[in-house]
């Protein structure tokens, strides 16, 4: 039994797949994007302030539960995060969400057989329902694989395989709710990529000036988990409280002189995650310098993956490894 208004929708929705799809938009669709002669997908602005806001009654976060005689293929420990980056593409611009992720993947020619049409009519209609606008699509993701490289790992398999995709926003209360709905491969499969645009909830609380300089006397080292913006050496406005600690202490302590060494957990490739860890180490020592505290009293340094504190491949691991470290030169 489908568990949610959605999947009502859904199953009163139900169209059977006839004909050909036409590779040409219609009313309310958004044409594919058009690679340039090096097959670089051009980028232009989204202005998610474009979608309006949805009026509908939502269900409770996925919103979307399997159609009629699907089974997923996927655990539930691969199914929902609490925490990751999904990406998605709306108009022409490539757009990652940080936030909570639902990722399904549902084998289209079981025991009752859906069509690729069939599968992805009917999400879009349960979808245009809820408020959602489609944004982007219908295209094949290969046209945008390039945009992945260097970039964290996606998990949603249409961005490993070649699918012919839609990319759904719904907005409501200020929230950003991402769909992705693609279907392809051998033997076909249908994929599903739900997103909630939200900050992560901090596992770590950052350390006072005096917490950091006892730190720093007992161990000559100290971790300091500081927010960036995803795939980028951007602090973010909450990074703020942690920085001026480390200010604090470079005040209070006038003869002391820092390491300052980025580290990044394990997505995305080694050669990407030296260079944001190190340009996120020089981010920090920027936001100190424009403090007034003396560049001679500060180095940097970026290791990437390449020294994590915790060994493991889950969310809380890879959220202690993503750091910043103050040691003590």
């Amino acid at each position: 039994m489908l568990r949610s208004v959605l999947s009502f929708i859904v199953a009163v929705g139900l169209l059977t797949a006839c004909g050909q799809q036409s590779t040409q938009p219609g009313a309310g669709e958004t044409a594919p994007a058009v690679a340039t002669e090096d097959g670089a997908v051009p980028t232009t602005g989204f202005d998610v302030a474009t979608v309006p806001e949805s009026t509908a009654t939502l269900p409770p976060f996925p919103f979307i539960n399997p159609l009629d005689g699907l089974e997923t293929v996927f655990s539930e420990a691969q199914r929902n995060r609490s925490f990751d980056v999904e990406y998605f593409v709306a108009g022409t611009t490539f757009v990652p969400v940080e936030g909570r992720v639902y990722r399904d993947m549902f084998q289209l020619e079981g025991a009752r057989p859906y069509s690729a049409m069939e599968f992805q009519r009917n999400y879009e209609q349960a979808i245009t329902a809820l408020g959602g606008v489609r944004v982007a699509g219908p295209f094949n993701t290969s046209a945008y694989m390039s945009n992945l490289e260097g970039r964290p790992a996606p998990g949603a398999e249409c961005w490993q395989h070649e699918c012919e995709s839609s990319f759904y926003l719904i907005r409501q209360g200020g929230k950003e709710y991402w769909i992705h709905v693609g279907a392809g491969a051998i033997p076909l499969h249908g994929y599903v990529t739900v997103a909630e645009r939200q900050a992560m909830a901090q596992s770590f609380s950052f350390l006072t000036a005096d917490a950091l300089m006892s730190a720093l006397d007992a161990n000559g080292r100290v971790p300091v988990y500081i927010e960036f913006d995803v795939d980028r050496a951007t602090l973010r406005p909450d990074a703020r409280p942690a920085v001026d600690e480390i200010i604090k202490l470079m005040r209070d302590h006038p003869d002391l002189r820092l390491s300052i060494e980025g580290h990044t957990d394990n997505t995305g490739t080694p050669e990407r995650n030296r260079t944001l860890s190190q340009e996120r180490a020089a981010a920090v020592q920027a936001a100190l310098v424009a403090a007034g505290i003396n560049a001679s009293r500060l180095r940097t340094a970026g290791f990437g993956a390449d020294r994590p504190l915790a060994p493991g491949n889950t969310d809380t691991d890879r959220a202690r490894n993503r750091r910043v470290e103050l040691v003590r030169l």
